[in-house]
């Protein structure tokens, strides 16, 4: 039909296809193959919200609980297993199909392989058979059975003739006849009475049967009604990847920029910091070379002025042990030996003829005039500036994308108008509507044919209670009316009434049990084999696979469905696979596997990421030659700073200067020795003096010598920075100009290829975002859009209005008659057995004394 058709096209155009996603992947491996020089993967896909589909809510749940008369529905199986144990006959079925395509014909059954199957079917059917068989025997013998009874009865035969002779045991005999006939009464009672629950259960469960085909309709309009909502959903959802796709492509400079140069700074950002090191060094050469240039001058001065006053000490040091005092006996030692100490009063280091730094302090000054960190701070800022320069250089290219993406909005949306769905799925509400209201026309037909069918039931039932009437009247009124002491021809009128009306029971049991057991017979064989053919099969799904078998409806297709539906039979779609789909709620583009059916790779390709949006994204070419990392003022302040002589600076000459004493002899040492002896003179003025040349010699040392010491720590301090800075001096800064040099080419010459990866890096993610799209459009069509559980619940609906409220309702119906109708054959042998006690006899036994 022309709505089912819609029904499909309808979700053609949201699906991506497995082949676009096998190029994808195919491409990337290639790319990968091609490029040897590739060190790491796409960074990852942000991913990406877009929400929830649009839920539909279905009202119907295809369920059904029997409640207690599901236990005699489970005994109806369980006698049916006995019957027909056999498997569900698939293959059979298959082949009686497949051999009769052109119809029946009964020559062809003379066929050896159609008589092969005919002696299958019949070993399938063999339970069914017997018991038809016996059916079929008892419905016939029945009124034969019954004639011959009636005239043998006539002749006074078969219990006809009214004479009863005496026996001893009569009473006991009369009491087994009763407890029988009652036993058997209440049997074919409870056999009415199940089938009167059967007969009932089909009427109340046929109310209940316009609930679900109610619900069911509602199901089918919700589906319709919600399933273009959910497709405007799919393509507002383009929006959501679009603006990223555009905020990516405003940001660039920052994400594209940032990537290219994250890739360079590992051999820009070292050069550049040695360059920075190095004009730090410059300074800290200048510190040192000033720091050398003034102790140096320090310790040249103070030199003088200390040799000068160690010699005037010395000298009237030596003029105190001239003294007459000293030739005493007992003091000369000690003045020998403070005199052969005086020759260490004296200088020890000459820092005179050190050759001074002013040369190549004057070099370097002339090196610091010109500020190498700020040359080498925009060497930083030209490098770091290349997320704007590269914003700069893909300005018309994005402005070209953003157009290009408007255009693919418009055409996505274009394309989900191009099919009138909304009209399709209005006009298939409009359809429902009608078809539930031509059904609802038909409410009170099927309650009044239901009513009749109940009538017909419950007539039928009418005549085994009629029967009951009898034997139950009989048995009261014969039970009631007995009397012990009465013999056979004076047996009451109330006793001969019971007998009477358990005969007239036999009689009726005569006239209905044949017809009766024919309904019996009838229903059984069309309900168990309905139960067990396509109730059973359909409950576990079996029924499906004789439907879903390869070439079963023409040898030259393969698949029913759709071949049905698509007119391809060749698709892999079978009928239990979209109600599996179905019955898991799944949509029904997966149910129906439209992809083998819709391409779109077409639409895909010229729209959500199209040939011209790939190639306008490749073009993507950002030159960073403008980048210039250290100028050439920059590049001859460096050769400057090798060059300023710090280098040539003998070093070897200041260390050995400065690592000797300022003084022969520690002064402090020599005043402590110098009063130690003075104290060992006798006391007097040659003591005193002594100790004054020892209280001035402190003086010197204090004065002149720690400024001096001071002095030669600054300059041995600044001597070996400025040793540890001009070793290599030449071949450091030859290889900062080497780096820089090797990152300028790199940035200028083998910036492509960073580029170039970078750039597929950045298209990644942007391809990344449709392909979330799509995939994410797939999964929503494969599981949330236009979800076909209304389908599953229509045959799941079917299943049970057709077997669970009307199949198993009949073969309960059946089963209770039948077990009235075999029980009425006790039932006459009891009631013909018993009337012969209740009913007055014309003669009977006479016994003389």
């Amino acid at each position: 039909m022309l709505w089912t058709r819609w029904l499909v096209l309808l979700l053609w155009w949201g699906a991506t296809s497995a082949e676009q996603q096998a190029e994808e992947k195919e491409g990337q491996r290639a790319e990968v193959r091609a490029d040897p020089r590739r060190q790491r993967s796409p960074p990852p896909v942000e991913p990406l919200d877009f929400g929830f589909v649009p839920a539909a809510v279905y009202d119907t749940h295809a369920y059904y609980e029997p409640g207690t008369i599901g236990i005699l529905f489970h005994m109806v199986h369980a006698f049916l297993y006995m019957v027909q144990p056999n498997s569900f006959p698939k293959d059979l079925i298959v082949s009686i199909i497949q051999q009769n395509m052109g119809g029946i014909k009964v020559e062809e059954w003379r066929k050896p392989e159609n008589v092969v199957l005919l002696l299958q079917w019949i070993h399938y059917e063999s339970g069914f058979l017997i018991c038809a068989v016996f059916g079929v025997v008892f419905v016939v013998l029945t009124p034969i059975i019954a004639t011959c009874f009636c005239m043998c009865r006539c002749c006074d035969n078969c219990g006809g003739e009214m004479h009863q002779r005496q026996r001893k045991n009569a009473d006991c005999h009369r009491g087994f006849f009763t407890a029988s006939l009652i036993a058997t009464t209440i049997f074919i009672i409870l056999g009415v009475l199940v089938a009167y629950a059967a007969n009932h259960n089909i009427s109340t469960q046929i109310k209940s049967t316009r609930r679900l085909i109610n619900t069911n309709m509602r199901d089918l309009k919700t589906f319709a009604n919600n399933t273009p909502v959910q497709i405007d959903y799919l393509t507002a959802q383009y929006t959501t990847a679009k603006n990223k796709v555009l905020s990516d492509l405003d940001n660039i400079g920052p994400l594209l920029g940032a990537r290219i140069h994250s890739h360079l700074e590992k051999e820009v950002v070292p050069a550049l910091d040695g360059a920075l090191r190095m004009a730090g060094a410059m300074r800290e050469t200048k510190e040192a070379l000033e720091n050398v240039s003034s102790a140096l001058e320090i310790l040249q001065e103070g030199t003088g002025k200390l040799q000068a006053s160690l010699a005037g000490e010395r000298s009237s040091l030596s003029n105190t042990l001239s003294d007459p005092a000293c030739t005493n006996g007992a003091v000369s030692p000690t003045c020998n030996t403070i005199r052969s100490t005086l020759p260490q009063l004296g200088t020890n280091a000459d820092f005179s003829k050190l050759p001074n730094v002013n040369e190549a302090l004057t070099n370097i000054n002339t090196v610091l005039k010109i500020d190498l960190s700020n040359i080498v701070q925009k060497g930083y800022a030209s490098f770091n500036d290349t997320p704007a320069m590269v914003k700069e250089q893909t300005r018309n290219i994005v402005t070209g994308v953003k157009s290009m993406l408007d255009k693919i909005g418009n055409e996505i949306n274009g394309f989900s108008k191009m099919f009138p769905v909304e009209s399709s799925l209005a006009n298939f509400t409009i359809f429902l509507n009608e078809r539930h209201k031509f059904i609802e026309s038909f409410y009170p037909q099927v309650d009044q044919m239901d009513f009749y069918r109940w009538i017909a039931c419950v007539a039928v039932l009418c005549t085994v209670v009629l029967i009951l009437a009898f034997n139950m009247l009989g048995l009261l009124c014969g039970t009631c009316g007995y009397d012990k002491q009465a013999t056979p021809t004076t047996r009451g009128c109330l006793s001969n009434t019971g007998g009477n009306l358990l005969m007239a029971g036999v009689g009726f049991s005569f006239i209905f049990a044949w017809v009766l057991m024919g309904l019996v017979t009838t229903l059984f064989v069309v309900g168990g084999n309905v139960e067990k053919l396509i109730c059973e099969p359909l409950a576990n799904r079996q029924l499906f696979k004789i439907i879903d078998t390869p070439f079963l409806v023409h040898p030259e297709k393969r698949n029913f469905l759709p071949g049905m539906l698509f007119q391809n039979p060749n698709i892999d779609l079978t009928l239990g696979s979209m109600y599996r789909e179905c019955y898991e709620n799944n949509g029904l583009y997966h149910a129906l596997q439209l992809e083998n059916i819709f391409n779109i790779n077409s639409f895909l390709n010229r729209t959500v990421y199209n040939k011209d949006l790939a190639k306008v994204l490749e073009g993507v070419q950002v030159d960073l030659r403008d980048i210039m990392l250290l100028d050439q003022a920059g590049r001859d302040n460096l050769m400057n700073f090798a060059n300023s002589g710090v280098g040539e600076i003998d070093y070897p000459v200041y260390l050995a200067e400065v690592n000797k004493g300022v003084t022969i002899v520690d002064l402090l040492s020599f005043c402590s020795d110098l009063e130690d002896q003075a104290d060992q003179l006798p006391r007097g003025a040659l003591e005193n003096a002594l100790k004054g040349h020892a209280s001035r010699i402190r003086s010197i040392h204090r004065e002149q010598v720690v400024p001096m010491e001071q002095a030669m720590s600054t300059l041995s301090q600044g001597i070996k920075l400025l040793q540890k800075m001009s070793n290599d001096l030449p071949m450091k800064v030859t290889n900062i100009l080497s780096a820089i040099d090797a990152a300028e080419y790199l940035i200028t010459q083998n910036a492509s290829h960073v580029v170039k990866q970078e750039t597929k890096a950045f298209v990644h993610s942007l391809v990344g975002y449709f392909k979330q799209y799509t995939d994410w459009v797939k999964n929503s069509l494969s599981a949330e859009v236009a979800q076909c559980k209304p389908i599953s619940n229509m045959v799941d609906s079917m299943e049970i209005v057709g077997c669970s409220f009307i199949i198993d309702s009949v073969n309960t119906f059946w089963m209770g008659l039948g077990a009235c109708c075999i029980l009425l054959i006790p039932s006459i042998v009891f009631s013909v057995k018993l009337a012969k006690y209740y009913r007055r006899m014309d003669t009977e036994d006479v016994f003389e004394e």
